[in-house]
């Protein structure tokens, strides 16, 4: 049995989106579970401006959530081709994590949406994967074997599940980019199983 932490931050619903299709395939490989959690937005200071419970959705998450899942797919919009703030503000918080290795050989993913077309949803995929690099856990990628990777329009990357959102954040979600989230989510909660063995 595996558990896989789903987190994210969503400003307009689409990464939250993307964090449900990609817990489905998490817990589509048997005795495998998703623990959904987002992080609060943050002010230019970057301190929290929320309160320490939201009002609606997954809870916040905590060092906690590292330490105790198998693996982690971890998503954010992508802002000028990066993520945003609050995710930095929770990836720069686990220095402690990193000094006791809690992420050590653990798979780990990451998933992003933009509002459009080469709106830099690959460089932000990456900048998530850099800090998880760091903390020594396996990147998980999608293969070409998976073919909605070859036959999309839409979203889609070997770095990460994605979504074009369109302008006004609005636009469905496509066959492709929920069978890749799908792929996605059943990919590191397959490593995730196999590792924790």
């Amino acid at each position: 049995m595996a558990e896989i932490l789903v987190l994210y931050f969503s400003r307009h619903g689409s990464v939250a989106n993307l964090a449900k299709n990609i817990s489905r395939g998490v817990e589509s490989i048997n005795g495998c579970t998703a623990r959904v959690r987002t992080v609060p937005a943050v002010s230019a200071t970057t301190e929290a401006t929320e309160d320490s419970i939201p009002l609606s959705g997954p809870p916040y998450a905590s060092a906690s959530d590292l330490e105790e899942c198998d693996g982690i797919i971890i998503g954010s919009p992508a802002y000028f081709g990066s993520m945003a703030a609050p995710i930095k503000h929770y990836l720069d918080q686990t220095t402690p994590q990193w000094l006791t290795g809690a992420l050590v050989n653990k798979p780990a993913a990451a998933f992003t949406s933009s509002s459009s077309y080469h709106g830099g949803q690959e460089t932000a995929l990456l900048s998530m994967l850099v800090p998880l690099m760091h903390h020594g856990a396996i990147l998980v990628g999608i293969p070409y074997t998976e073919e909605s990777l070859n036959t999309t329009q839409t979203g889609g990357a070997p770095y990460g599940a994605t979504h074009i959102s369109g302008q006004d954040s609005k636009l469905p979600f496509s066959d492709e980019e929920k069978m890749l989230c799908n792929a996605l989510g059943k990919r590191v909660a397959g490593i995730a199983s196999l590792i924790s063995r």
